[in-house]
């Protein structure tokens, strides 16, 4: 494939030209049948429209203002993540071990290996599926495998959850497992768990599930799935209630941090999106 270099004319900016070909369809202009291709020509006889020199001026810096601040969202989103998964890796024990790398203060005893249906209680029967085509429009996050799925009206559950999926998974190396707390809507693609009094601390669990290889305990093929009673043995560590709870509340904070960021990179994706489709022609 040969590449093409092209110099923009003078009265041009060629910040607001590189804009201008985000924009235009490539695809409309391929002239090959098999790898795409593009001849000089064609590119020259393309018709755009351009503003005078001082509005492209304008338009670029504003778009490459708005570049700076996605790719510092993006960074920090990243550098987060990293933080995130090698304090996991430092707080939690070893495959092999009962004791984590790095403790809080005063906590010394070995962690416990339980299954996981020894600490926790599971709510499954309360799921009601809903197609979207029957759902009540609410503020109640319907959730499904991988998340939030849609807003609707009323509830499944009420309180503090953790939704680990049962089929369905996008990633099933970086298994879906959520915390929600409060008033939630859960359709039959996510098993809802729950620590039992005392024993496992919510915000440890969804962490601590996370620590766990699923995809080793998944059945099916094309649609993986986690069945509930496979679910309910696998096998988990804790430690004493009140270094879950430590350990729960700090993740807790990393994770709205990552959230945050993570939230501002959609928004300025969008937002990027809707200029480049109204200021231009």
């Amino acid at each position: 494939m040969i590449p093409y270099f092209i110099a923009h004319k003078e009265n041009s900016d060629v910040k607001f030209i590189y804009l201008l070909f985000q924009i235009i369809n490539w695809k409309r202009y391929d002239e090959s049948t098999g790898v795409p291709s593009l001849s000089k020509n064609t590119i020259s006889n393309i018709k755009t429209y351009v503003p005078k020199i001082k509005e492209q001026d304008y338009i670029s810096k504003l778009f490459f203002s708005l570049d700076n601040t996605l790719q510092l969202h993006e960074r920090k989103y990243e550098e987060l993540t990293l933080i995130k998964k090698a304090l996991l890796q430092k707080l939690f024990p070893k495959k092999d071990g009962f004791k984590p790398e790095v403790r809080y203060k005063n906590f010394n005893d070995a962690w416990e290996q339980r299954k996981l249906g020894e600490v926790v209680e599971r709510f499954d029967n309360l799921r009601i599926p809903v197609t979207s085509s029957k759902r009540e429009k609410g503020i109640t996050p319907y959730y499904g495998a991988n998340g939030i799925q849609d807003y609707v009206q009323g509830y499944t559950h009420d309180g503090e959850f953790v939704l680990v999926a049962e089929d369905g998974a996008n990633d099933l190396q970086n298994y879906p497992v959520h915390y929600v707390n409060g008033k939630v809507w859960v359709n039959n693609h996510a098993h809802v768990l729950q620590g039992k009094n005392k024993m496992v601390d919510n915000l440890f669990l969804v962490n601590a599930i996370k620590q766990i290889k699923i995809e080793t305990y998944l059945v099916g093929g094309s649609r993986a799935k986690l069945n509930a009673d496979v679910m309910m043995k696998l096998p988990i560590k804790v430690p004493t209630f009140n270094e879950q709870q430590r350990l729960g509340k700090y993740f807790a904070r990393l994770d709205s941090l990552i959230t945050l960021h993570q939230c501002k990179l959609e928004k300025l994706k969008q937002l990027k999106k809707f200029l480049l489709q109204n200021m231009f022609i």
